[in-house]
C-alpha cells in the first residue's frame, strides 16, 4: 500500500513536471506535420485546403493509432508496459497504470474476503447505500434466502420481511443482535449483528448465525424454571399457612416449638421471595411483549418506592435521600421498571451497614434519562462487578442469605433494562461505596411539561 502511495506520489510530480514539455512536443509535431503539408502544397494551387486537409488527416490519424492500440492493450486485461507513447499519451498510459494496480490489488483483497467469508459456517451480507445488497456468501442463502448475484442491487428489507427486522434496521442501534426466525427456514433461529463500516460509515456488515439449537435450550430452561415455581407455589401456600396459624396458636406446643415455628417462616418467607423473583425473571425472559409502552410517571414511581422502602425497619437506620426530576417521564412498561428500581434501593438497604447514606437521583443529560442508586457502604471488589448481573451470583453468600437475598435483583434489572433498550452500569470501590446507574436512551424520554403536553426529549433538560 505504501509502495502505492509513493508510485502515486513521484508520478502526480512528473507529471506535473512534464505536462508543459508534452504539450510543447505536440505543438512541434503539429507545426512539422504542417510544414511538410505547406512544402508539398506549392506544388498545387489548392495550397490552403489542402494545407489544412492533410495536417488535420495526419495529425488525427496519429491519435486514432494510439487509442486504437491503447484500447487493444486494456482489452486484454494486462497491464500496460513500456515502451509508452510519447506527448500526451505518456501521462495517459501512466495514469491508467496506476489505476490498474490499485484494482488489482483491491481485486486480490476482496477475493481474499470472499473466500474467507464463504468459508465461515455463518451467513454474510454486505450492504451499500440505502441497505442495497452489494455481495452475500453461499450460507446467506441457506439462512437467509439471498441469492448471488441474483440478489444484487437489492434492499434487505425487499427480500426479507419481517416486522422485527425492519424496526432493527430502522433505528439504526446495533450494539445488541437480533433474534428472529430465519426467512429460509422457519423452524431455524438466527442472531443478526450489523457492523458499520466504510468511510462514511454508510456500508453495513451483516453476519448471522445459527442459533437454534441454544434458543430451544433457553426456552426449555425457562419453562422448567417457569413450571417448576408455579408447582412450588401452592404447597408453599399451604406450609406458611399453616405455620401463620401455629405462630398465633396459645399453649405448650406454642412455647416449646415457637422458636422452629419462627424459623420455619423466616425460610418458607425467603423460599417465597425466590419462588416470586423466578416467576418474574421467567416473564421478562419472554420474547413477546403483549402490553404497548405507556408513559411512566418514573418520579411517583421513586417515591411510592422510597416511602415503602423507609417502612422496613432495616431502611429507618439509612439515611435515604430522593432528587426526582417530575417532567421527565418514560414510555415504558411501568410494572417492570417498578421491579428494577425496587430492586436497586432494597439491595441498597440490605448490603449497606446502619447509617449509611443512599442517594437516589432521577435526572437527564445529552445521553438521555438517568436513575442513580448511590450508598456509601462497604463497596464491591473490581473481580466481582463482570458477574454482578448472572442469575444468583452472590459476593457473599452467607451474607446474602442473612438478608434474605435470592441473587436474582439484578439479573432482574437487567433484564428489564433491556426491554427498554436501555443499560446498567456498575460503579464501586471498596470502603467508599457504590454506585448503580440506569441509562436511558432519548427515544424513550418524555419531557412533560407544566401543562402536560408531552415533548421529545432530543435536547434533555437538565
Amino acid at each position: 500500500m505504501r509502495g502505492i502511495k509513493l508510485h502515486t506520489f513521484i508520478s502526480s510530480q512528473r507529471r506535473t513536471q512534464t505536462l508543459a514539455p508534452n504539450l510543447a512536443k505536440e505543438l512541434w509535431r503539429f507545426s512539422g506535420i504542417a510544414l511538410l503539408t505547406f512544402l508539398a502544397s506549392l506544388l498545387i494551387d489548392q495550397f490552403w485546403v489542402l494545407l489544412f486537409i492533410a495536417t488535420l488527416l495526419i495529425y488525427l490519424s496519429w491519435h486514432v493509432f494510439n487509442l486504437a492500440r491503447l484500447s487493444h492493450r486494456l482489452a486484454s486485461n494486462k497491464l500496460l508496459q513500456h515502451p509508452y507513447p510519447s506527448g500526451l499519451w505518456r501521462d495517459l498510459y501512466e495514469q491508467i497504470y496506476i489505476l490498474q494496480i490499485r484494482k488489482r490489488k483491491s481485486k486480490g483483497k476482496f477475493t481474499r474476503f470472499r473466500e474467507v467469508a464463504s468459508a465461515l459456517p455463518d451467513a454474510v451480507v454486505i450492504l451499500g447505500q440505502h441497505g442495497r445488497i452489494e455481495w452475500c456468501n453461499h450460507r446467506a442463502q441457506q439462512m437467509l434466502g439471498l441469492y448471488w448475484p441474483k440478489s444484487m442491487g437489492q434492499p434487505l428489507t425487499k427480500l426479507i420481511k419481517h416486522p422485527i427486522l425492519d424496526e432493527y434496521l430502522a433505528r439504526g442501534k446495533y450494539h445488541r443482535s437480533l433474534e428472529f426466525p430465519s426467512p429460509a427456514n422457519k423452524a431455524r433461529m438466527l442472531s443478526l449483528r450489523i457492523s458499520r463500516f466504510g468511510k462514511h460509515g454508510d456500508h453495513h456488515l451483516l453476519i448471522a448465525r445459527d442459533i437454534t439449537q441454544i434458543y430451544h435450550l433457553n426456552q426449555t430452561q425457562q419453562d422448567f424454571v417457569a413450571n417448576v415455581s408455579h408447582e412450588l407455589r401452592t404447597p408453599l401456600t399451604v406450609i406458611t399457612g399453616f405455620l401463620e396459624n401455629m405462630h398465633y396458636s396459645q399453649g405448650v406446643e406454642r412455647r416449646r416449638w415457637g422458636r422452629s415455628i419462627e424459623l420455619m417462616q423466616s425460610q418458607a418467607s425467603r423460599m417465597q421471595g425466590i419462588i416470586n423473583e423466578l416467576l418474574t425473571l421467567s416473564r421478562l425472559l419472554m420474547t413477546n411483549q403483549t402490553q404497548k409502552p405507556a408513559p411512566v410517571f418514573v418520579s411517583y414511581l421513586l417515591a411510592s418506592i422510597v416511602k415503602e422502602a423507609r417502612m422496613i425497619g432495616s431502611a429507618s437506620e439509612h439515611n435515604i435521600t430522593l432528587a426526582a426530576d417530575p417532567v421527565v417521564w418514560l414510555r415504558g412498561y411501568s410494572e417492570e421498571l417498578r421491579s428494577a428500581f425496587s430492586n436497586l434501593i432494597f439491595n441498597a438497604i440490605k448490603h449497606t451497614p446502619p447509617r449509611a447514606d443512599i442517594d437516589i437521583r432521577w435526572y437527564t443529560d445529552d445521553t438521555g434519562a438517568l436513575l442513580t442508586v448511590s450508598d456509601t457502604g462497604e463497596g464491591i471488589a473490581t473481580r466481582h462487578i463482570p458477574r454482578l448481573t448472572e442469575r444468583f451470583y452472590r459476593i457473599d453468600p452467607g451474607r446474602s442469605r442473612k438478608s434474605g437475598g435470592t441473587g436474582l435483583g439484578l439479573a432482574i434489572v437487567k433484564y428489564v433494562l433491556e426491554h427498554h433498550n436501555s443499560e446498567l452500569k456498575i460503579a464501586s470501590k471498596t470502603g467508599k461505596g457504590s454506585t448503580f446507574s440506569c441509562h436511558f436512551p432519548t427515544e424513550i424520554v418524555i419531557i412533560r411539561d407544566d401543562s402536560g403536553n408531552d415533548t421529545n426529549a432530543d435536547k434533555p433538560k437538565h
